[in-house]
């Protein structure tokens, strides 16, 4: 998916744990844990802003678009340039 979350750099940047930060939003850690490592499908606007409340951040801190060609979702690797 073109969609990269990235919670463990804000996580790790609040010295915050991730039981922590689920309770303080008011989500079970399975449901953070499944929008951490990228597997939710969606999130609600509720959530993000949230979890932007209690990180203290920006919406684009924790999600951010990567592109991708691939069926499978993989990211673009570029060629080495040659000279």
């Amino acid at each position: 998916m073109p969609i990269v979350v990235d919670i463990d750099v804000m996580l790790a940047r609040r010295k915050m744990a991730v039981g922590e930060l689920a309770e303080r939003v008011g989500i079970t850690p399975a449901n953070l844990a499944v929008l951490k490592n990228g597997r939710a499908k969606a999130v609600r606007f509720a959530t993000l802003a949230a979890l932007c409340e209690v990180l203290d951040c920006q919406p684009g801190d924790l999600l951010r678009w990567e592109a991708t060609d691939e069926p499978d979702g993989a990211p673009v690797r570029e060629a080495p340039l040659s000279h």
